[in-house]
């Protein structure tokens, strides 16, 4: 099959989070099962162009009732095979994003004008296909600022050399939609009463996620639990109705994560790189790294909980550090345990966390984002914490599982889906969950994780290697979308 992706992100060239690196993994795992694999995003400011190859002639795309012109650059993926590499296409248009930041800034967090950005983007997809004379079997786009693509291949580019063409939409994250003033939609070069039909009416604003999940052949998210999740007001984010009245066409299908990158036996930034046969040995030099990397007691008997998070209200920061009300603070004065916390975002939380590092001799943290220390928590660490309020695929408590450290999380989306909760009465599991998001369960939780390091260690060392055994790979997941993709154009 030929398959396009239309993303706003793509590692290595630009990321604001996982989106990025899901997009080019599932890209080279399709490419090596044998399909023809394409990626088109904008070319941002960030992304060089003295380093990429720039197509011939200009690109009209017809917007607003005009028509916009703009350049076209290509690069292969990092990680291609020479027998069958992925080539990258980015659109150039300095208007909409010759400038810093990819949605906004920290100024300006959501540009005033994305809306018109990522309509052009959605428009200029088809354009770059007739430019290369490359028509997909399967358009895949990402989350809402490439949800329109979908809506423009059903409301007018059916009509001619994509009259074959089935897209697919994949909601990474429900809670960014894309809403903006409804004065925007003439743009779009949609007829007006299309505004209702295709799905953009959303209390009088326009939302692009929720057209293109109206309007795509098929619906994806990136784990089963939290595709059932979206189906409920509670984590639906006011589009569970839609996307109740589409679950014929509507799955979840596990992210992977990236198995050489995240890989104990070859991994460079830990001390002693292991596997399941010497897990133990492994993961003790890289937890007196930990310790004395964040200035804890060395000490290799006091279990040690690990945290690598964004601070944002979706990861339960309020529940764990919240003055007064998050339980880290009972939690290091009550249990003997140590904690590492490494991650940036809301200020309230990363000067709550400042002052505990400071008052606590068992808990240190370090604020900002640290590829190497990353690393060596998630081996280091006997239990890695996610309290996450929703979490659509979640990577960490793959990456903890992969390197034998036992996750603790809530039971919910991807981390219900990855992790198996620990039975007393027959040692099996990979890891500790709770259900309800509050201090108390919380503590209680770590408590019973600590309450097993101390008493029911041989249990831990098989859930360990239960973990370890688990293939996380993006080749699964790449199997999973060929049969979706396969059935959708065998229905059309």
């Amino acid at each position: 099959m030929k398959i396009l992706m239309t993303t706003s992100e793509t590692v290595p060239f630009a990321k604001t989070g996982g989106l990025a690196d899901a997009v080019s993994a599932l890209s080279l795992a399709l490419a090596r099962l044998g399909h023809a694999v394409r990626i088109v995003m904008p070319r941002y400011f960030c992304i060089d162009r003295t380093k990429l190859e720039q197509l011939e002639g200009p690109l009209g795309v017809r917007v607003g009732g005009g028509e916009e012109w703009c350049a076209v650059y290509t690069a292969e993926l990092a990680g291609s095979t020479k027998k069958n590499p992925v080539r990258v296409y980015f659109i150039d248009y300095e208007r909409f994003f010759g400038r810093d930041g990819i949605y906004g800034t920290p100024a300006e967090p959501d540009f005033l004008d994305n809306a018109l950005r990522y309509t052009f983007f959605s428009r200029a997809v088809f354009q770059l296909c007739r430019k290369i004379n490359w028509y997909p079997h399967v358009i895949h786009s990402h989350d809402w600022p490439t949800a329109l693509v979908p809506v423009f291949l059903k409301y007018g580019e059916r009509n001619g050399p994509f009259a074959d063409t089935v897209s697919v939409l994949t909601i990474h994250n429900l809670g960014y939609q894309g809403i903006y003033s409804k004065n925007n939609y003439y743009y779009t070069n949609l007829d007006w009463d299309l505004f209702y039909q295709a799905g953009f009416d959303d209390w009088n604003m326009m939302n692009l996620l929720k057209a293109g999940i109206c309007s795509a052949d098929k619906l994806t998210t990136v784990s089963p639990h939290y595709a059932e999740e979206t189906k409920t007001p509670a984590y639906g984010f006011r589009l569970d109705g839609v996307l109740r009245q589409r679950a014929g066409d509507y799955q979840g299908i596990a992210n992977g994560i990236d198995t050489e990158v995240w890989d104990p036996q070859h991994d460079p930034y830990i001390p002693l790189p292991y596997t399941i046969k010497n897990v133990q040995i492994g993961k003790a030099a890289a937890k007196e790294a930990i310790q004395k990397q964040f200035g804890l007691s060395v000490n290799p008997d006091i279990p040690l909980i690990g945290m690598v998070n964004r601070l944002t209200d979706q990861k339960g920061i309020g529940e764990l550090f919240g003055p007064t009300y998050g339980c880290v603070w009972s939690l290091c004065q009550n249990i003997a345990m140590q904690m590492v916390v490494l991650g940036s975002g809301e200020s309230w939380c990363e000067h709550e966390i400042r002052n505990l590092s400071a008052r606590l001799a068992n808990f240190k943290a370090q604020i900002g984002y640290d590829e190497k220390i990353s690393h060596l928590i998630e081996a280091g660490s006997d239990f890695f914490l996610m309290p996450s309020r929703y979490e659509p695929s979640g990577l960490n408590q793959m990456y903890s599982l992969r390197y034998g450290t036992i996750p603790i999380v809530r039971n919910t989306g991807g981390l219900a889906d990855t992790v198996e909760n620990f039975n007393q009465d027959t040692g099996a599991g990979t890891g500790f969950m709770f259900d309800d998001l509050t201090p108390q369960a919380i503590y209680n939780t770590v408590g019973w994780a600590v309450w097993a390091y101390y008493n029911r260690r041989s249990s831990l060392a098989a859930m360990q290697k239960a973990g370890m055994k688990h293939d996380f790979s993006w080749k699964k997941s790449a199997q999973q979308y060929e049969v979706l993709y396969k059935a959708t154009l065998a229905r059309t």
